[in-house]
């Protein structure tokens, strides 16, 4: 039965590298759940502003800038592909600088269009400014990279759904806030819409600043302190229980030169780091600490402490199978929430003209806001079948929503509802599988490549955005048939997810994930 006090209860912590073996969400006092916290809340917030535009932008922006539906197509790919460029970078600058910098480097730099896009009077001058707040999306990256770095292998599933289905959740409340926002200061404080939407985005601007400092004061950027010395903190860990030997790598440089091909760096010749044999501490040091046989922690050790990727050792990571796996699925799942997010207020409208903006804005905003729900439970399943069926379990599970999303993407696109209740119906359904998707998908990130964290996180959360694009192409060259590209991508969805279900979760021999 489930421990309710772990929510707030210090946890234990695995010995080795002080990953935390519970979620102590409901306790920001604790390290842990502060890191927690500001992993969801950080990203909810550049989600918000990443998505503040469309909203306003089917109605009132563009009226004011007198923009095509071709423009606006535009606009929304253009976002995504700043996202899928800064996802790539943003994967090794977390296992270089660490996720903590990665990810308050995102905010600002995303802050900045965000305040500035008051200034956009064209359509060119949309695309510019959504391309460059377009940063916002990436910090995805750095949010799922420092959670996997606080939470050991039987919670991490859950704790990088939660914060992705958190954060995601911004891409519903967006719908909520830019229009109440909006519609308020018309209301009350007088303004016209021509001046009203473009103050509206000062206030995403002042969210995400106030965010990005709060987190370099207040957290960590490992659970052993520096990013620079987790390696030192680990062999220090390891001396205290009596183990001894050299088993860590001195993390390289980007330009190093790899002196292995392998998928681990178990194997690599590189300087070793070691410390002399010291007796154990008392039993009674270790009262936080969960129960580890040596073995495993050896292997934690030499499998799962991240290093600087050279160039060389990087690419088996990159074009392995089992990252192509992942991005494949992530691809789907969250590059169809991504479209999708884009066009539904209008979608609505098309077939409930009488809905309005901000009834639409709405009623799409619940799609968004599910991921509060759906997206974390889809990591806390992926959780409960690990101990009984290992990595395998995770991956079957990430197919089979993959599967049952195309269904429902395909039932909405052939029957393109004129009743709401089926309408709403319909998407509710898909957006449990699509969503759940997301959240099962990272439950296995951490177990591929764990010595490369930060190079499979960036390329997974890159090729959802890839989905995006694609899928945001398909939407544009459509037109207004949006029922037409629901099943398109419900096909697509399907045909991949088969397509890649043969093969084995992580890779023959790897150490560490398992």
């Amino acid at each position: 039965m489930f421990d309710l006090t772990l929510l707030w209860r210090a946890p234990k912590v695995n010995p080795v590298n002080r990953k935390a073996r519970s979620i102590p969400g409901l306790n920001p006092i604790d390290l842990y759940g502060r890191v927690f916290t500001f992993s969801w809340f950080g990203f909810l917030i550049a989600f918000w502003s990443w998505y503040a535009f469309p909203p306003l932008l089917y109605v009132t922006i563009a009226k004011d800038l007198n923009l095509k539906q071709t423009d606006i197509a535009n606009s929304n790919i253009v976002a995504l592909t700043a996202t899928l460029l800064v996802r790539l970078l943003a994967g090794p600058a977390c296992d270089r600088f660490g996720p903590r910098w990665t990810f308050a480097g995102c905010l600002f730099a995303g802050a900045i269009p965000t305040a500035l896009a008051g200034a956009v009077y064209n359509a060119k001058g949309l695309l510019a400014i959504r391309f460059f707040v377009g940063v916002l999306g990436g910090s995805f990256v750095p949010c799922q990279v420092w959670s996997t770095g606080f939470f050991d292998k039987n919670v991490v599933g859950t704790a990088n759904a939660l914060t992705g289905g958190f954060g995601n959740a911004g891409g519903g409340i967006t719908y909520f806030l830019m229009p109440a926002i909006f519609d308020s200061l018309v209301a009350n404080q007088g303004l016209t819409p021509h001046v009203a939407w473009r103050v509206t985005f000062i206030v995403p601007f002042i969210c995400i600043t106030v965010t990005a400092t709060a987190m370099l004061i207040l957290t960590p950027d490992t659970p052993t302190g520096k990013w620079s010395e987790r390696h030192l903190a680990v062999q220090q860990n390891l001396a205290s229980h009596g183990i001894s030997g050299a088993v860590v790598d001195v993390p390289g440089e980007l330009t190093d030169k790899a002196t292995t091909g392998t998928n681990s760096p178990s194997d690599s010749t590189e300087k070793k780091l070691g410390f002399e044999a010291v007796e154990p501490k008392q039993p009674g040091s270790f009262a936080h600490e969960a129960q580890v046989g040596e073995q495993q922690m050896l292997d934690t050790a030499r499998g799962e402490i991240i290093v600087k990727p050279s160039v060389r050792e990087a690419m088996p990571v990159i074009f392995s199978l089992q990252t192509l796996v992942l991005a494949g699925g992530y691809f789907c799942s969250f590059g169809g929430e991504l479209a999708i997010n884009s066009i539904l207020g209008s979608y609505y409208v098309k077939n409930f003209p009488s809905l309005g903006q901000t009834g639409s804005g709405n009623w799409a905003a619940m799609f968004g806001l599910l991921n509060v729900l759906f997206r974390p439970l889809g990591g806390v399943i992926s959780d409960l079948i690990y101990p009984r069926t290992g990595v395998w379990g995770k991956k079957v599970w990430i197919h089979a929503l993959g599967i049952i999303t195309g269904v429902f993407l395909i039932a909405i696109g052939v029957t393109d509802p004129s009743s709401r209740n089926t309408m709403f119906g319909l998407v509710a359904g898909m957006a449990f599988f699509l969503e759940a998707g997301n959240g099962a998908n990272f439950g296995l990130v951490p177990h591929v490549h764990p010595h490369a964290n930060g190079i499979v996180s960036g390329c997974t959360g890159a090729s959802g955005n890839l989905g995006g694009i694609v899928f945001a192409i398909i939407f544009r060259y459509n037109h207004k048939d949006y029922a037409r590209v629901f099943w398109i991508i419900g096909v697509m969805t399907i045909a991949i997810n088969l397509a890649l279900s043969w093969i084995r979760p992580i890779p023959k021999g790897q150490i560490g994930g398992r």
